[in-house]
Protein backbone atom coordinates (compact mmCIF):
# COMPACT_ATOMS: atom_id res chain seq x y z
CA UNK A 1 0.00 0.00 0.00
CA UNK A 2 2.84 2.32 1.25
CA UNK A 3 4.39 1.90 -2.69
CA UNK A 4 1.21 2.65 -4.06
CA UNK A 5 0.81 5.60 -2.11
CA UNK A 6 4.06 6.95 -3.34
CA UNK A 7 3.52 5.93 -7.39
CA UNK A 8 0.04 7.85 -6.78
CA UNK A 9 1.95 11.16 -5.28
CA UNK A 10 4.84 10.76 -8.00
CA UNK A 11 7.45 9.76 -5.14
CA UNK A 12 8.64 6.68 -6.54
CA UNK A 13 11.30 7.74 -8.39
CA UNK A 14 11.49 10.20 -12.04
CA UNK A 15 11.17 7.18 -14.68
CA UNK A 16 7.90 6.05 -12.67
CA UNK A 17 6.43 9.84 -12.05
CA UNK A 18 7.20 10.11 -16.00
CA UNK A 19 5.38 6.72 -16.61
CA UNK A 20 1.89 7.69 -14.70
CA UNK A 21 1.84 11.18 -16.09
CA UNK A 22 2.43 9.51 -19.55
CA UNK A 23 -0.20 7.44 -19.45
CA UNK A 24 -2.57 9.71 -18.02
CA UNK A 25 -1.92 12.00 -20.81
CA UNK A 26 -2.67 9.03 -23.39
CA UNK A 27 -5.96 8.33 -21.34
CA UNK A 28 -7.24 12.17 -21.55
CA UNK A 29 -6.17 11.67 -25.88
CA UNK A 30 -8.04 8.28 -26.24
CA UNK A 31 -11.33 9.37 -24.04
CA UNK A 32 -11.32 12.87 -26.28
CA UNK A 33 -11.03 10.85 -29.46
CA UNK A 34 -13.92 8.70 -28.41
CA UNK A 35 -16.54 10.74 -27.79
CA UNK A 36 -16.71 11.23 -31.62
CA UNK A 37 -15.37 7.48 -32.49
CA UNK A 38 -19.01 6.93 -30.01
CA UNK A 39 -21.12 9.37 -31.77
CA UNK A 40 -19.77 8.23 -34.93
CA UNK A 41 -20.63 5.14 -34.42
CA UNK A 42 -17.59 3.16 -35.12
CA UNK A 43 -16.89 1.57 -31.94
CA UNK A 44 -15.90 -1.51 -33.59
CA UNK A 45 -13.60 0.15 -35.88
CA UNK A 46 -11.20 0.61 -32.87
CA UNK A 47 -11.02 -2.71 -32.39
CA UNK A 48 -9.99 -3.75 -36.10
CA UNK A 49 -7.87 -1.01 -35.87
CA UNK A 50 -5.95 -2.24 -32.68
CA UNK A 51 -6.16 -5.96 -33.64
CA UNK A 52 -4.18 -4.92 -37.30
CA UNK A 53 -1.38 -3.29 -35.69
CA UNK A 54 0.09 -7.00 -34.24
CA UNK A 55 1.80 -7.84 -37.85
CA UNK A 56 3.53 -4.25 -38.07
CA UNK A 57 5.14 -4.43 -34.54
CA UNK A 58 6.37 -7.77 -35.56
CA UNK A 59 7.70 -7.12 -38.59
CA UNK A 60 8.65 -3.76 -37.80
CA UNK A 61 11.11 -5.85 -35.32
CA UNK A 62 12.13 -8.17 -38.37
CA UNK A 63 13.08 -5.39 -40.12
CA UNK A 64 14.71 -3.20 -37.30
CA UNK A 65 17.28 -6.77 -36.68
CA UNK A 66 17.85 -7.18 -40.06
CA UNK A 67 18.82 -3.15 -40.91
CA UNK A 68 20.55 -2.36 -37.60
CA UNK A 69 20.84 -5.40 -35.47
CA UNK A 70 18.10 -3.59 -32.53
CA UNK A 71 14.34 -4.24 -33.08
CA UNK A 72 13.41 -3.01 -29.96
CA UNK A 73 13.27 0.45 -31.16
CA UNK A 74 9.77 2.22 -29.84
CA UNK A 75 8.94 5.01 -32.66
CA UNK A 76 10.32 2.04 -35.58
CA UNK A 77 7.76 -0.37 -34.30
CA UNK A 78 5.17 2.39 -33.60
CA UNK A 79 5.70 3.38 -37.05
CA UNK A 80 5.13 -0.35 -38.44
CA UNK A 81 1.79 -0.79 -35.93
CA UNK A 82 0.32 2.44 -37.63
CA UNK A 83 1.23 1.05 -41.52
CA UNK A 84 -0.08 -1.75 -40.22
CA UNK A 85 -3.52 -0.48 -38.56
CA UNK A 86 -3.69 1.73 -41.50
CA UNK A 87 -4.07 -0.98 -43.89
CA UNK A 88 -6.34 -2.19 -41.66
CA UNK A 89 -8.66 0.19 -42.04
CA UNK A 90 -8.02 0.72 -45.78
CA UNK A 91 -9.13 -3.36 -46.11
CA UNK A 92 -12.18 -2.71 -43.84
CA UNK A 93 -13.71 0.45 -46.30
CA UNK A 94 -12.44 -1.74 -49.66
CA UNK A 95 -14.87 -4.69 -47.90
CA UNK A 96 -17.50 -2.11 -47.18
CA UNK A 97 -17.14 -0.32 -50.39
CA UNK A 98 -16.65 -2.57 -53.27
CA UNK A 99 -18.94 -5.66 -51.73
CA UNK A 100 -22.41 -6.23 -50.25
CA UNK A 101 -21.05 -6.87 -46.86
CA UNK A 102 -22.05 -4.71 -44.18
CA UNK A 103 -19.69 -2.66 -41.96
CA UNK A 104 -19.79 -4.88 -39.14
CA UNK A 105 -18.60 -8.20 -41.07
CA UNK A 106 -15.43 -6.26 -42.63
CA UNK A 107 -14.38 -5.64 -39.34
CA UNK A 108 -14.96 -8.91 -38.53
CA UNK A 109 -12.94 -10.18 -41.10
CA UNK A 110 -9.73 -7.93 -41.21
CA UNK A 111 -9.47 -8.07 -37.35
CA UNK A 112 -9.61 -12.25 -37.43
CA UNK A 113 -7.18 -12.46 -40.36
CA UNK A 114 -4.81 -9.47 -39.35
CA UNK A 115 -4.74 -10.88 -35.60
CA UNK A 116 -4.18 -14.42 -36.60
CA UNK A 117 -1.22 -13.45 -39.10
CA UNK A 118 0.50 -11.31 -35.88
CA UNK A 119 0.09 -14.41 -33.72
CA UNK A 120 1.78 -16.33 -36.38
CA UNK A 121 5.08 -13.88 -36.87
CA UNK A 122 5.20 -13.57 -33.18
CA UNK A 123 5.21 -17.29 -32.89
CA UNK A 124 7.83 -17.36 -35.54
CA UNK A 125 9.77 -14.70 -33.90
CA UNK A 126 9.60 -16.06 -30.57
CA UNK A 127 11.08 -19.46 -31.71
CA UNK A 128 13.84 -17.60 -33.32
CA UNK A 129 17.45 -16.65 -31.76
CA UNK A 130 16.84 -13.08 -31.51
CA UNK A 131 18.00 -10.63 -28.82
CA UNK A 132 15.08 -8.63 -27.28
CA UNK A 133 12.14 -11.08 -28.94
CA UNK A 134 11.18 -12.09 -25.22
CA UNK A 135 9.81 -8.72 -24.51
CA UNK A 136 7.38 -8.57 -27.49
CA UNK A 137 3.76 -9.99 -26.25
CA UNK A 138 3.80 -7.16 -23.45
CA UNK A 139 2.37 -5.02 -26.53
CA UNK A 140 -0.71 -7.37 -26.26
CA UNK A 141 -1.62 -6.53 -22.42
CA UNK A 142 0.57 -3.81 -22.13
CA UNK A 143 3.45 -3.34 -20.00
CA UNK A 144 5.01 -0.13 -18.13
CA UNK A 145 7.17 -1.75 -15.32
CA UNK A 146 9.83 -1.78 -17.98
CA UNK A 147 9.56 1.09 -20.15
CA UNK A 148 12.65 3.67 -20.73
CA UNK A 149 12.39 7.52 -20.18
CA UNK A 150 12.43 8.16 -23.77
CA UNK A 151 9.84 5.40 -24.57
CA UNK A 152 7.59 7.25 -21.75
CA UNK A 153 8.39 11.12 -23.49
CA UNK A 154 7.70 9.81 -27.02
CA UNK A 155 4.14 8.59 -25.53
CA UNK A 156 3.35 11.81 -23.62
CA UNK A 157 4.39 14.03 -26.59
CA UNK A 158 2.34 12.20 -29.24
CA UNK A 159 -0.83 11.62 -27.11
CA UNK A 160 -0.17 15.91 -26.31
CA UNK A 161 -0.06 16.44 -30.40
CA UNK A 162 -3.36 13.84 -30.83
CA UNK A 163 -5.16 16.15 -28.13
CA UNK A 164 -4.31 19.51 -29.44
CA UNK A 165 -5.70 18.01 -32.84
CA UNK A 166 -8.71 17.08 -31.03
CA UNK A 167 -9.56 20.30 -29.71
CA UNK A 168 -8.69 21.92 -32.41
CA UNK A 169 -11.14 20.26 -35.20
CA UNK A 170 -13.60 19.47 -31.94
CA UNK A 171 -16.50 22.07 -34.18
CA UNK A 172 -15.93 19.96 -37.18
CA UNK A 173 -15.95 16.26 -36.09
CA UNK A 174 -19.48 17.42 -33.77
CA UNK A 175 -20.76 18.51 -36.94
CA UNK A 176 -19.47 15.22 -38.59
CA UNK A 177 -21.17 13.15 -35.71
CA UNK A 178 -24.35 15.12 -35.41
CA UNK A 179 -24.93 16.17 -39.41
CA UNK A 180 -22.84 14.85 -41.98
CA UNK A 181 -25.19 16.23 -44.55
CA UNK A 182 -24.96 19.58 -43.07
CA UNK A 183 -21.35 19.65 -42.69
CA UNK A 184 -21.04 18.92 -46.48
CA UNK A 185 -23.66 21.65 -47.51
CA UNK A 186 -21.61 23.97 -45.69
CA UNK A 187 -18.04 23.42 -47.26
CA UNK A 188 -16.35 20.77 -45.23
CA UNK A 189 -14.92 18.02 -46.69
CA UNK A 190 -16.79 14.83 -45.29
CA UNK A 191 -14.52 12.38 -46.59
CA UNK A 192 -11.31 14.12 -45.19
CA UNK A 193 -12.77 14.74 -41.70
CA UNK A 194 -13.98 11.33 -41.24
CA UNK A 195 -10.19 9.94 -42.83
CA UNK A 196 -8.91 12.62 -39.65
CA UNK A 197 -10.96 10.91 -37.00
CA UNK A 198 -9.71 7.79 -38.31
CA UNK A 199 -6.46 8.90 -38.29
CA UNK A 200 -6.32 10.11 -34.62
CA UNK A 201 -8.06 6.86 -33.53
CA UNK A 202 -4.81 4.95 -35.16
CA UNK A 203 -2.65 7.20 -33.89
CA UNK A 204 -3.77 6.68 -30.01
CA UNK A 205 -4.80 2.75 -30.74
CA UNK A 206 -0.33 2.78 -31.76
CA UNK A 207 0.58 5.32 -29.05
CA UNK A 208 -0.89 3.07 -26.53
CA UNK A 209 0.29 -0.68 -27.58
CA UNK A 210 3.55 -0.04 -24.62
CA UNK A 211 0.76 1.08 -22.03
CA UNK A 212 -2.63 -0.69 -22.95
CA UNK A 213 -1.88 -3.32 -25.35
CA UNK A 214 -3.13 -4.12 -28.68
CA UNK A 215 -5.86 -6.65 -27.14
CA UNK A 216 -7.11 -3.55 -24.51
CA UNK A 217 -6.79 -0.35 -26.32
CA UNK A 218 -9.86 -0.55 -27.69
CA UNK A 219 -10.96 -0.01 -24.06
CA UNK A 220 -9.19 2.42 -23.58
CA UNK A 221 -11.13 4.52 -26.71
CA UNK A 222 -14.90 3.46 -25.47
CA UNK A 223 -15.50 3.10 -21.80
CA UNK A 224 -14.39 6.55 -21.04
CA UNK A 225 -16.90 8.36 -23.67
CA UNK A 226 -19.57 5.77 -22.28
CA UNK A 227 -18.98 6.33 -18.93
CA UNK A 228 -19.32 10.23 -19.53
CA UNK A 229 -22.35 9.94 -21.32
CA UNK A 230 -24.09 9.37 -17.87
CA UNK A 231 -22.96 12.75 -16.98
CA UNK A 232 -24.08 15.27 -19.28
CA UNK A 233 -25.79 15.86 -23.22
CA UNK A 234 -22.94 18.88 -24.39
CA UNK A 235 -20.29 17.45 -26.30
CA UNK A 236 -17.53 20.30 -25.00
CA UNK A 237 -18.21 18.82 -21.13
CA UNK A 238 -18.49 15.37 -22.62
CA UNK A 239 -15.23 15.70 -24.16
CA UNK A 240 -13.66 17.09 -20.98
CA UNK A 241 -14.83 14.41 -19.07
CA UNK A 242 -14.27 11.72 -20.94
CA UNK A 243 -10.70 12.51 -21.08
CA UNK A 244 -10.67 13.03 -17.29
CA UNK A 245 -11.85 9.82 -16.82
CA UNK A 246 -9.77 8.61 -19.20
CA UNK A 247 -6.44 10.20 -17.80
CA UNK A 248 -7.69 9.22 -14.16
CA UNK A 249 -7.86 5.64 -15.16
CA UNK A 250 -4.78 5.28 -16.70
CA UNK A 251 -2.72 7.34 -14.17
CA UNK A 252 -4.28 4.97 -11.17
CA UNK A 253 -3.74 2.10 -13.61
CA UNK A 254 0.04 2.89 -13.96
CA UNK A 255 0.69 3.59 -11.06
CA UNK A 256 -0.67 0.09 -9.76
CA UNK A 257 1.47 -1.83 -12.41
CA UNK A 258 4.53 -0.08 -11.25
CA UNK A 259 4.23 -1.84 -7.71
CA UNK A 260 2.43 -5.07 -8.85
CA UNK A 261 4.90 -5.54 -12.38
CA UNK A 262 3.86 -8.90 -12.82
CA UNK A 263 -0.21 -7.98 -13.69
CA UNK A 264 -0.91 -6.93 -16.82
CA UNK A 265 -0.92 -2.91 -17.31
CA UNK A 266 -3.60 -2.96 -19.50
CA UNK A 267 -6.13 -5.67 -17.50
CA UNK A 268 -5.67 -3.00 -14.28
CA UNK A 269 -5.95 -0.06 -16.39
CA UNK A 270 -9.42 -1.19 -18.09
CA UNK A 271 -10.31 -2.48 -14.47
CA UNK A 272 -10.15 1.03 -12.92
CA UNK A 273 -11.94 2.34 -16.03
CA UNK A 274 -14.34 -0.33 -15.58
CA UNK A 275 -14.85 0.70 -12.20
CA UNK A 276 -15.40 4.39 -13.02
CA UNK A 277 -17.66 3.58 -15.14
CA UNK A 278 -19.43 1.66 -12.41
CA UNK A 279 -19.51 4.85 -10.23
CA UNK A 280 -21.00 7.15 -13.00
CA UNK A 281 -23.79 4.17 -14.22
CA UNK A 282 -24.88 4.60 -10.22
CA UNK A 283 -24.26 8.00 -9.10
CA UNK A 284 -24.25 10.03 -12.45
CA UNK A 285 -27.11 12.83 -11.43
CA UNK A 286 -28.24 12.61 -15.15
CA UNK A 287 -28.42 9.58 -15.91
CA UNK A 288 -27.13 7.19 -13.56
CA UNK A 289 -29.64 4.52 -12.28
CA UNK A 290 -29.69 5.89 -8.78
CA UNK A 291 -30.69 9.59 -9.92
CA UNK A 292 -33.51 7.79 -12.07
CA UNK A 293 -35.17 5.69 -9.40
CA UNK A 294 -35.25 8.86 -7.26
CA UNK A 295 -37.32 10.52 -9.75
CA UNK A 296 -39.92 7.64 -10.40
CA UNK A 297 -40.39 7.36 -6.77
CA UNK A 298 -41.15 11.33 -6.87
CA UNK A 299 -42.84 10.95 -9.60
CA UNK A 300 -44.69 7.74 -8.46
CA UNK A 301 -45.32 9.77 -5.10
CA UNK A 302 -46.88 12.65 -6.89
CA UNK A 303 -49.18 9.98 -8.95
CA UNK A 304 -50.68 8.41 -5.92
CA UNK A 305 -51.20 11.77 -4.04
CA UNK A 306 -53.06 12.57 -6.89
CA UNK A 307 -55.21 9.99 -7.48
CA UNK A 308 -55.75 9.88 -3.47
CA UNK A 309 -57.40 13.26 -3.66
CA UNK A 310 -59.57 13.13 -5.93
CA UNK A 311 -61.06 9.81 -4.59
CA UNK A 312 -61.43 11.70 -1.68
CA UNK A 313 -62.85 14.36 -3.26
CA UNK A 314 -65.31 11.74 -5.15
CA UNK A 315 -66.52 10.53 -1.87
CA UNK A 316 -65.01 7.01 -1.98
CA UNK A 317 -62.58 4.89 0.69
CA UNK A 318 -58.57 4.58 -0.64
CA UNK A 319 -57.89 0.89 -0.65
CA UNK A 320 -54.20 1.05 -2.39
CA UNK A 321 -51.93 0.74 0.44
CA UNK A 322 -49.06 3.71 -1.08
CA UNK A 323 -51.82 6.22 -2.11
CA UNK A 324 -53.19 5.50 2.10
CA UNK A 325 -49.92 5.97 3.40
CA UNK A 326 -48.93 9.22 1.75
CA UNK A 327 -52.44 10.32 2.51
CA UNK A 328 -51.84 9.94 6.00
CA UNK A 329 -47.94 11.19 6.10
CA UNK A 330 -49.62 14.56 4.25
CA UNK A 331 -52.02 14.91 6.63
CA UNK A 332 -55.15 14.56 4.59
CA UNK A 333 -56.27 11.84 6.07
CA UNK A 334 -56.19 10.13 9.65
CA UNK A 335 -54.65 6.82 10.70
CA UNK A 336 -58.31 5.36 11.07
CA UNK A 337 -59.19 6.61 7.76
CA UNK A 338 -61.09 9.43 8.39
CA UNK A 339 -60.79 13.08 5.71
CA UNK A 340 -59.13 16.05 7.78
CA UNK A 341 -60.32 19.35 6.81
CA UNK A 342 -56.71 20.23 5.46
CA UNK A 343 -57.22 16.95 2.85
CA UNK A 344 -61.05 17.72 2.01
CA UNK A 345 -60.24 21.26 0.98
CA UNK A 346 -57.02 19.96 -0.93
CA UNK A 347 -59.31 17.36 -2.18
CA UNK A 348 -61.43 19.85 -3.63
CA UNK A 349 -58.91 21.89 -5.17
CA UNK A 350 -57.44 19.15 -7.12
CA UNK A 351 -61.09 18.24 -8.01
CA UNK A 352 -61.56 22.08 -9.25
CA UNK A 353 -57.89 21.97 -11.10
CA UNK A 354 -59.59 18.54 -13.05
CA UNK A 355 -62.54 19.94 -14.39
CA UNK A 356 -60.78 23.20 -15.42
CA UNK A 357 -58.25 20.37 -16.87
CA UNK A 358 -61.39 18.42 -19.03
CA UNK A 359 -62.44 21.78 -20.05
CA UNK A 360 -59.32 23.03 -21.76
CA UNK A 361 -58.60 19.81 -23.73
CA UNK A 362 -62.20 20.30 -25.18
CA UNK A 363 -61.24 23.81 -26.05
CA UNK A 364 -57.73 23.37 -27.47
CA UNK A 365 -56.66 19.43 -27.82
CA UNK A 366 -53.98 20.27 -29.60
CA UNK A 367 -52.41 22.72 -26.77
CA UNK A 368 -53.48 20.41 -23.93
CA UNK A 369 -51.64 17.06 -25.82
CA UNK A 370 -48.10 19.09 -25.39
CA UNK A 371 -49.05 19.81 -21.46
CA UNK A 372 -49.42 16.01 -20.51
CA UNK A 373 -47.56 16.89 -17.26
CA UNK A 374 -49.54 19.47 -16.51
CA UNK A 375 -50.77 17.61 -13.05
CA UNK A 376 -47.33 17.48 -11.34
CA UNK A 377 -48.08 21.31 -10.87
CA UNK A 378 -51.10 23.33 -9.59
CA UNK A 379 -53.22 24.24 -13.20
CA UNK A 380 -52.05 27.65 -12.44
CA UNK A 381 -48.35 27.30 -12.98
CA UNK A 382 -49.30 25.54 -16.45
CA UNK A 383 -51.93 27.80 -17.85
CA UNK A 384 -51.85 31.41 -18.53
CA UNK A 385 -53.79 33.22 -15.69
CA UNK A 386 -56.64 34.95 -18.70
CA UNK A 387 -56.86 31.51 -19.53
CA UNK A 388 -57.31 29.99 -15.96
CA UNK A 389 -59.87 32.83 -15.63
CA UNK A 390 -61.68 32.22 -18.76
CA UNK A 391 -61.84 28.12 -17.69
CA UNK A 392 -63.75 29.34 -14.82
CA UNK A 393 -66.06 31.63 -16.10
CA UNK A 394 -67.34 28.99 -18.15
CA UNK A 395 -67.37 25.98 -15.28
CA UNK A 396 -70.52 25.14 -13.49
CA UNK A 397 -69.85 25.56 -9.65
CA UNK A 398 -68.19 22.73 -8.41
CA UNK A 399 -69.71 20.19 -5.84
CA UNK A 400 -69.03 17.09 -3.79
Amino acid sequence: MQEFLSAILLSSGYNTALVCIGAAILGAASGAIGVFILLRKRSLVSDAVSHATLPGVVLAFILGEILWGYGRSLPFILAGAAFSSMLGVMAVDAIKTHTRLTEDTAIGTVLSTFFALGMVLLTIVQSMSIAGQAGLEGFLLGATSGMLFSEAVTIAVASMIVGIAIVLRMKEFTLLCFDENFAASSGYNVKWLDRSLLILLVSVVVIGLKTVGLVLIVALAIIPPVAARFWTERVPVLVGISATIGALGSYIGAAISSTAPSLPTGGIIVLILFFLFLVSLLLSPVRGVLAAYIRHRRFQKIVHTRQGLLTIANGQPILEPLTRKLMIKNSYMCGDGRVTDYGFSVAQKMARDQELWNRFKELDPEAAHSLQDWSLRPIEEVLPYDVVSELETGLKPHTV
